[in-house]
């Protein structure tokens, strides 16, 4: 028996209605995973010690969290145009001693010392963005020498030793509130991460930015600078290395040239967890913060909780595995 004659268009219509229907839901559970992933892991909590959903305690896991995010702001830009940049815990640590050195030895205001800092942090990525591009070395490979050597260069320069003794309008960056109690050091990562949403998504830098990460070729074919845009993300990067290093010395009232070892680790984490692809082309910078929310409450429920620092690397590193291999997922199926 021969089909009906409107048969088949049915059947293609139904076909590409419920690819479109899949298609959807994929991208829906893609935006909120993270969201939900938090709303869910704050509810354990929750549960399982009263103290968590305290004030205090939601405003220390924001003050815990900010060099993390701060940082994971410009590792966003980087993993999403492709990269990877396994120098941002060294840089933290350089910038850092960097500000100490202007302000104690050089005797320079504390603002002068602070874009200092802020430059050492640009011209750090402004290195890693050559040596991947003129240099053409793989991502991984360039940044994770300038983590040696930015390392190396906050050892030698600060002696291997701490160095302290700032003023109290410095130590306002973490010490100081905003509304109520709420620290000024939040708000200031909320004010970078719609700042850098924003340009992430409403500009063409950001545009460009997702063009090189879906396909370089296509993106230098569209006519999009190249060497130029990942130079400048890279520098970004730095420079959120360098802010998150000021942060972390307002917060210590000391610059450790040992500060950030490991930290790259959790930034990347964080990224991923946000729902960020290691392959490029996909990320937001909200999702990020979700991310770096997600490793904070997960660690502090965790010392709620009173358990082993040793057993939170387990819980963590178990976290960025489900998160990879979700994202290793999303990508077979499409």
């Amino acid at each position: 028996m021969s089909p009906e004659p409107g048969e088949p268009t049915a059947d293609r219509a139904t076909e590409a209605l419920r690819r479109r229907v899949s298609a959807t839901a994929r991208s829906v559970v893609a935006q909120t995973g993270p969201l939900l992933g938090l709303l869910v892991l704050g509810a354990a909590v929750s549960i399982l010690t009263d103290r968590f959903l305290s004030f205090s305690n939601l405003a220390n896991v924001g003050q815990q969290i900010a060099v993390i995010s701060i940082v994971a702001l410009g590792a966003t830009y980087v993993i999403i145009a492709g990269g990877i940049d396994l120098s941002v815990g060294s840089v933290v640590a350089l910038s850092s001693v960097v500000f100490a050195l202007a302000f104690s030895n050089a005797g320079l205001a504390w603002p002068i010392a602070v874009l200092a800092a802020l430059a050492t942090g640009i011209v750090v990525g402004v290195v890693n963005g050559l040596f991947v591009t003129l240099g053409r070395l793989p991502a991984f490979i360039a940044t994770l020498a300038t983590l040696s050597m930015a390392r190396g260069l906050a050892l030698v320069m600060s002696e291997g030793r701490p160095i302290s003794g700032f003023p109290d309008d410095f130590r306002t960056i973490t010490s100081g509130r905003i509304v109520g109690d709420v620290p000024f050091s939040i708000g200031l990562t909320i004010v970078l991460f719609l700042l850098g949403g924003l340009a992430l998504r409403h500009t063409v830098f950001g545009r460009a930015v997702y063009a090189v990460g879906g396909s370089e070729e296509v993106a230098r074919l569209s006519g999009i600078r190249i060497v130029r845009l990942k130079v400048a993300i890279y520098a970004l990067a730095g420079f959120c290395a360098a802010v998150g290093g000021l942060v972390l010395t307002s917060r210590l009232n000391s610059a450790q040239p040992v500060a950030g070892q490991g930290l790259e680790l959790d930034v990347i984490a964080a990224v991923v967890i946000g729902g960020a692809s290691l392959s490029g082309g996909q990320g937001t910078a909200f999702g990020t913060l979700l991310g770096a929310l997600i490793i904070g409450v997960l660690r502090n429920g965790l010392n709620l909780l009173n358990v082993s620092s040793f057993w939170q690397q387990v819980a963590v590193g178990a976290v960025i595995a489900a998160a990879v291999m979700t994202d290793t997922l999303r990508r077979r199926r499409r």
